[in-house]
């Protein structure tokens, strides 16, 4: 009883006598929501001492929190006793939290009010509070809320000082509104939000005063987790929920300076900071006394997922996303240890919660890339809480989840497999099913999850698991590593994986090449499927087939990722025998994507860094980086000569330090040996790169003495060449070493000529730093070697550059330098022109001639010849022209050509040349072109004679040197060889690929630079090389064409597209497309007319339709209406059977995929678009799919329909062909514009009938024909008899057959080939002889002719005699031309329908009853489909005698016009007993008159 005392002057500032018990009662009634105010002269009163009325209570009511029971009953006797309502001390509580609760308070109310709350916790820690009904849920949850409000929000006060810019905006922005509008909703509560900040902004908070908060909320804290451990929430579900809000917001409320951990045995006088408490106060939160089960526990676990997650903790669903720092991270870190010591704590009974926060953590991660890396390092850590049945039920769960529709989700999932493939593997549990031990293995990982994510639908996915796989190869010795070697050890594809050191590979059949089915469970309705639409349920999981289809991916990041993968793969790998995956690796340099290019690059230089003594690595490497230097990018062209300074300068060092040992040094001189040696081709990219080099002083005189060191060793061959390209850039040289080195190597008798090439170039390099007699000197010795042709021809050439070097050098002005070059290269010149005179002019010269040395004369002539042009004798033309002129085959050239067309010039006369082989020749053509370069006249004489070369030589060589010289003097004399460009392109089509190549190389640079323009018929003859037989050329074209050509003239495909339908398919009736001249062997070559064309045509226009901008697929669709459609509409142009393929193709370009737009074509994909995440991008695509779709519907209604309409009936007219490809595009059209297409046949509702009911019947006569298709199949033996076109339905029996009874199932229509909805059926092959037996010869049948002949099948096959009389009366002769366009024109109206098996008796019955069901029908006149008796079909049965003339046929001529039809004659059976119905075919024509 020594604490009733203190209690009593404790209390005696808070029992005011002035305290009204109306205000006591009214803040109880209205459940502490709405209060009047507290008279200010009682809270005066209180607050009269500061804080003391506060702590002076709180120790006067803390012992009898603490104390025993016994000392304690006596709290609530006090205050009956003396009148003291603890009512009103709870209303007095109220008054000072509720104040806080408001915006504007002080620190000194943020303390009365923090004080307060505690006084209310410590109360109802006094035992009895509940019996006396002291806990009201509202009061406790506001003293709870005061831990959050009664800290100062700084970040929302930085925040709110942003937006005073943008609400002076709105404001300013709503004071032009008209007056009179009333305010939005949301207008006024953002003028209230914002007078609100403005008023907290009023209050600035010093440290001292942060810090006095700050205790104040440490100690309310550390009392309510005193209170918490006692007092039981169990029945107050809301309670928890608010302590668990709060707990999560103040476990970030300042950093922890140590790591600490939460546990029963925590004391709390050791905490030093908040989130250590709130930590301790959901760890109580979790204990049984505040309830039994999942609910709480789940409750906190649900407040933790954004922490997790470090998305901001607050009320209401939309969670924004935090930055990611160093607290933050610190934040997530503890939270998952709280975590993980809660599963260590209550272990089984916690697991079920633990797989909801997992699954919550996979579904509500932020889809960006650095959150996702946090939350699956954070998944796996509490993942590896979990004993093996619960990992494997999670990983279970998580193969399911890797196959949502969702992208993100898909995309998450390869993080979390990428995390756990970082951690050991799971022992295998014996106690778990098979079926549950394989989700602990990461084989499971890899090869479910991971492999079958790099065949995914998305893009995004592909390139994520791609990706994820390079990164597991990149690891150094892990299981993860591991089990990827594992999975390219059993990939059979992949040969020689290399074990490194404490990589253990195992076996695994799971992971070669092999079918496996997944199992899809839990994935109900989806079905994953990669780009090409393959499913992913059932494939070859073969890795090197996989990363070969990636790489060549139609989205940049998935390429990117293969290479890395790809790379990854060879680094572990004996290269020797992946040659295509390097060849893949090299073409990626070339790729459109400029980051591929730079990946392939860097991949590249890794690869050869990982196996640097590799020599098919070092090949490629040179092949894929060095023309890389010259790539249209700069930035690509940076990254390969980083590479190439990497590799190659970098790593040449003095010979005296080199030692065999460092692979850096051997590896660059490797590549320098095989620069100079078998990759010459290359120099002309290395030398773009020593420019470029040389403008960065890269050259200095130590790299240059360091070059030079190896010039007289095992390296001097690759010494010297990167001397000859450094020489002309660096400092000057200490040329004595040079000259040495020319007059050792200049003086032997075969000296290599790569490396006395290099020392020439070098020489010439240095020319002006030698003394004038080394000049002198040195230019004596190569006259010599010139005159007495001692040197190779690449040494030739690099000897004339440095006779030029030397005597510009020497010479003072350039007509000095002339008259020098005159004096030097005279002789030359003279002794070339008499050693050829020898040859050819004298008798039995050319038999005894050495070919290689004529070819150094020819050869010298044209290069000596270019110094000094004004020397050279008119003989020298004669000479070169001569042996151009003779071939060793030119006679049988001549006598060849009689028959053929004159060629497109004659040859030149002036010398009779003797006969000469081809090499020779070839040299001569281009020494004749280096003096045609010089000397116009000659070449105006030359050009014919090379001209007609290309036309008649059957020499490759010849006719490829004819194509470069030509092509080099367009440049020279555009005008002149501007009209033999079509010539040149005949070389297109010529007879041995690299002509074609390189063909199209030098006519791509001509366009490119625009010597020749695309006149005439050039731009057909060039697109034509997309269907090249060889693969390369084809290629090739499609590069030239698109990313050479397109770029520079983007409309160039839509402007030849029209033209390219008319020509071809030859048609030239057109007065204005496909008008230019061509001669016969020019259409021969580039012809792709007619049926066994039709899929190449279809390739060259899918071609062009891709490249295609969406303005130009618009208008090229108006352009094909009014340029083709609408000429044969309006009768412009004749309906014939060249118009039907015109029109076929037309139809079929209309009707393809290609020329849709591609707004129209992307259609919101349910798997690449997510439907909660409808970005602004989405909705702009949307509404620009929509007008752009009202516009070309508006355009097709208004202007295509009714010439289509009109086109339908006159095909129908003329039974043509084209008919199958025009009801296609009709049924496209239905099914792209269908409402469109009923708004506009509203006004004429016969019309639509009409066109809807024969699409029916199309579609029925299509699934006829498949049928048909596949009975032929199952009938193939009785097919391969004598076939007929079924539209004539006439087959002879085989001899000896003739009377032959057959059983019923043989007899049945053979089936006509199978055709599909793109094209007619071919005709079947016919064979003539038993038609001919039966037909005399006669001049060719009409089309109306062939229309009859089905009339007569009866009668011919009833009597032969009759037979023959009444085929004699008809003048034709049937052939199988004839026949195919009988059957185009009856496949269009299912003629083939009326072949039939055996025959059957004429059943009496009215004439306009059917025989069978009506399958077709077409209300035109005179035509019917009532039926008819059947005919043989491959078989005949035996022929009853006929009866009395009933099948006796009248004939009218072919050309006499038929009558008007007449009315049908309906009789009953019955009454007409006797004579038989007339027959089908009788009434598909009116009745004829006799003809006969």
């Amino acid at each position: 009883m020594v604490a009733l005392p203190g209690l009593g002057s404790g209390l005696q500032p808070w029992c005011p006598l002035d305290l009204r018990p109306e205000w006591v009662d009214t803040v109880w009634e209205l459940d502490f929501t709405e209060t009047e105010p507290l008279d200010p002269s009682i809270e005066a009163e209180i607050v009269e001492t500061g804080l003391d009325a506060f702590t002076k209570l709180y120790e006067s009511l803390l012992c009898f929190a603490v104390e025993e029971h016994g000392s304690t009953e006596s709290i609530w006797t006090f205050f009956a006793e003396n009148n003291i309502s603890h009512s009103a001390l709870v209303a007095l509580f109220y008054h000072f939290v509720q104040t806080v609760h408001k915006k504007n308070v002080s620190v000194r109310y943020r303390e009365y009010g923090l004080h307060a709350a505690g006084l209310y916790f410590l109360l109802l820690e006094i035992p009895g509070s509940v019996a006396n009904q002291v806990f009201h849920p509202v009061m406790f949850d506001k003293c709870i809320q005061i831990l959050k409000k009664s800290w100062p929000q700084e970040s929302n006060l930085s925040r709110k000082r942003k937006k005073e810019q943008p609400k002076n905006s709105q404001a300013h922005s709503r004071g032009h509104r008209k007056r009179g509008r009333p305010r939005r909703k949301e207008d006024i509560e953002m003028d209230e939000i914002t007078e609100q900040q403005e008023d907290e902004e009023s209050i600035c908070f010093s440290a001292w005063d942060l810090c006095q908060i700050r205790n104040a909320i440490f100690h309310l804290l550390k009392n309510f987790l005193r209170l918490l451990s006692k007092f039981s929430l169990k029945e107050k579900p809301q309670c928890i929920q608010n302590c668990t809000e709060v707990f999560v917001a103040l476990t970030n409320f300042e950093p922890v300076l140590h790591e600490f951990h939460v546990t029963q045995a925590r004391n709390l006088n050791q905490a030093k900071y908040i989130p250590e408490l709130a930590y301790y106060g959901l760890y109580l939160l979790c204990s049984p006394i505040h309830g039994e089960g999942d609910k709480v526990i789940g409750c906190v676990f649900h407040q933790m997922l954004n922490v997790i997650l470090m998305l901001e903790v607050g009320e209401g669903s939309h969670r924004v996303p935090l930055a990611i720092t160093s607290p933050v991270i610190n934040s997530r870190n503890q939270a998952v240890r709280f975590i993980s010591s809660l599963v260590d704590e209550l272990k089984e009974s916690i697991f079920p919660v633990l797989h909801i926060l997992l699954q919550h953590i996979c579904a509500k991660v932020i889809d960006k890339s650095e959150y996702r890396t946090y939350a699956a390092q954070s998944l796996v850590q509490l993942l590896s809480k979990l004993p093996c049945g619960e990992y494997a039920t999670f990983i279970a769960w998580l193969y399911r989840y890797s196959r949502s529709l969702k992208i993100p989700h898909r995309v998450f999932t390869l993080d979390v497999a990428l995390a756990l493939l970082e951690l050991p593997e799971r022992e295998v549990d014996n106690t778990l099913s098979l079926e549950h031990q394989k989700f602990l293995k990461h084989k499971f990982l890899v090869q479910n999850i991971m492999f079958d994510r790099c065949l995914d639908k998305a893009p995004t996915v592909r390139s994520k698991a791609l990706s994820s796989f390079a990164h597991c190869l990149e690891l150094s010795v892990t299981s993860a590593s591991e089990t990827i070697l594992e999975f390219l050890v059993n990939s059979f594809t992949i040969s020689g994986v290399e074990s490194h050191p404490g990589t253990l590979l195992k076996d695994s059949s799971a992971f070669s090449c092999q079918k496996q089915t997944l199992n899809p469970s839990g994935s109900s309705g989806l079905i994953n499927t990669d780009s090409s639409g393959d499913t992913v349920g059932s494939r070859e999981r073969c890795v090197m087939a996989m990363l070969r289809k990636r790489i060549r991916d139609e989205k940049v990041n998935v390429r990117k990722s293969a290479l890395q993968v790809l790379v990854s793969i060879l680094k572990h790998c004996r290269v020797s025998g992946m040659k295509e995956e390097l060849s893949i690796l090299q073409d990626q340099c070339r790729d459109p994507a400029l980051s591929v290019r730079k990946q392939a690059l860097q991949s590249l230089t890794e690869l050869l860094m990982a196996h640097p003594r590799c020599i098919q690595i070092q090949k490629a490497w040179l092949l894929g980086i060095i023309p890389a230097v010259m790539d249209c990018e700069s930035t690509v062209q940076e990254k390969a000569l980083e590479c190439l300074d990497q590799l190659l300068l970098q790593n040449i060092k003095h010979y005296s330090k080199f030692h065999s040992g460092d692979d850096g040094q051997v590896l660059a001189w490797v590549l320098l040996d095989l620069l100079s040696t078998e990759s010459q081709e290359l120099s002309r990219y290395l030398n773009k790169a020593f420019h470029v080099w040389a403008k960065k002083d890269k050259f200095s005189s130590t790299f240059i003495n360091n070059m030079i060191s190896h010039t007289g060793t095992e390296h001097s061959e690759a010494a010297w060449m990167l001397l000859s390209r450094a020489a002309c850039s660096s400092p000057k040289l200490d040329y004595t070493k040079v000259i040495e080195s020319w007059e050792k190597i200049s003086s032997q008798q075969n000296p290599n000529s790569n490396t006395l090439g290099h020392i020439l170039c070098v020489i010439g390099h240095i020319a002006k730093h030698l003394p004038k007699s080394t000049r002198d000197k040195v230019t004596d010795v190569v006259k010599c070697k010139l005159n007495g042709f001692q040197w190779s021809l690449e040494l030739i050439s690099s000897a004339v550059d440095t006779l030029q070097r030397l005597c510009t050098v020497s010479a003072e002005t350039p007509v000095e330098e002339q008259e020098l070059l005159k004096e030097v290269c005279g002789d030359v010149l003279s002794t070339c022109v008499h050693c050829l005179s020898n040859i050819v002019l004298k008798e039995g010269g050319a038999g005894n001639m050495d070919e290689d040395l004529l070819v150094k004369y020819i050869f010298t002539l044209g290069d000596i010849a270019q110094l000094c042009p004004t020397s050279v004798e008119k003989r020298a033309f004669l000479l070169i022209q001569s042996i151009l002129a003779s071939s060793a085959d030119a006679d049988h050239l001549t006598s060849s050509q009689g028959s053929c067309e004159a060629p497109a010039s004659q040859p030149v006369p002036q010398v009779r040349g003797s006969v000469m082989p081809s090499a020779i020749r070839a040299h001569a053509i281009i020494t004749l072109g280096k003096l045609c370069l010089q000397h116009e006249d000659l070449a105006k004489k030359s050009i014919p004679a090379l001209v007609r070369e290309l036309e008649v030589c059957e020499d490759m060589a010849v006719r490829n040197n004819v194509v470069i010289v030509m092509c080099d003097l367009c440049i020279r004399y555009t005008v002149m060889v501007d009209k033999y460009i079509p010539n040149i392109s005949m070389c297109l089509k010529d007879s041995d690929p690299f002509i074609r190549k390189q063909t199209l190389i030098l006519l791509t640079n001509l366009l490119q630079e625009e010597f020749v323009k695309w006149k005439g018929s050039l731009f057909f003859r060039f697109v034509s090389t997309v269907i090249d037989s060889h693969p390369d050329v084809a290629s090739f074209g499609e590069f030239c064409l698109v990313h050479l050509l397109l770029k520079r003239n983007p409309a160039m495909f839509f402007q030849h597209f029209t033209e390219c339908i008319f020509h071809f398919n030859n048609y030239e009736k057109h007065e204005t497309y496909n008008k230019f001249p061509q001669s016969e062997r020019e259409k021969r070559l580039f012809s792709l007319k007619g049926k066994t064309n039709k899929e190449k045509r279809r390739k060259i226009y899918k071609f062009l339709l891709d490249h295609f901008t969406d303005d130009q697929r618009f208008n090229i669709t108006s352009k094909i209406c009014l340029s083709i459609l609408a000429c044969f509409a309006d009768g412009i142009l004749p309906l014939d059977m060249e118009a039907s393929e015109l029109l076929s193709d037309t139809f079929e370009v209309l009707s393809s995929k290609e020329i849709k737009l591609l707004a129209m074509r992307s259609k919101p994909d349910k798997d690449l678009v997510e439907e909660d995440n409808m970005t602004l991008a989405n909705v702009l695509q949307e509404a620009q799919k929509k007008i752009i779709s009202q516009v070309q519907k508006k355009n097709f209604i208004e202007n295509f329909i009714p010439i289509i309409i009109s086109l339908k009936a006159m095909l129908e007219k003329k039974k043509m062909p084209a008919l199958r490809e025009l009801m296609n595009y009709l049924m496209e059209v239905m099914q792209d514009y269908r409402d469109e297409i009923k708004d506009f046949f509203a006004v004429d509702k016969q019309l639509a009938s009409e066109l809807e009911y024969d699409m029916k019947k199309y579609n029925e006569q299509l699934a006829q024909e498949q049928e048909l298709a596949k009975q032929a199949a199952v009938n193939k033996e009785a097919a391969s008899a004598t076939q007929v076109a079924p539209s004539l339905g006439i087959m002879p029996a085989p001899a000896g057959q003739e009377n032959a009874t057959v059983p019923h199932a043989a007899s049945q229509p053979s089936a006509p080939p199978s055709s599909t909805s793109q094209a007619p059926p071919l005709p079947l092959s016919l064979e003539t002889r038993p038609l001919k037996r039966l037909m005399p010869r006669a001049r060719s049948m009409s089309l109306s002719t062939i229309a009859i002949l089905n009339s007569v099948k009866k009668a011919v096959e009833s009597n032969n005699r009759r037979r023959n009389r009444s085929v004699e009366a008809l003048p034709f002769t049937l052939n199988s031309e004839s026949l195919g366009k009988m059957h185009n024109h009856a496949s269009s109206y299912s003629l083939e329908q009326e072949s039939s098996g055996a025959i059957d008796h004429v059943t009496k019955r009215a004439v306009s009853t059917p025989e069978k069901t009506i399958s077709d029908v077409t209300f035109e006149a005179g035509v019917s489909y009532i039926g008819t008796p059947r005919t043989p079909f491959l078989v005949k049965e035996k022929i009853e005698p006929p009866s009395q003339g009933n099948d006796i046929l009248c004939l009218s001529l072919p050309d006499k016009p038929p009558p008007q039809p007449q009315q049908w004659n309906v009789k009953s059976p019955a009454r007409n007993k006797d004579n038989p119905a007339p027959s089908r075919r009788s009434l598909r024509k009116a009745p004829l008159k006799t003809a006969n």
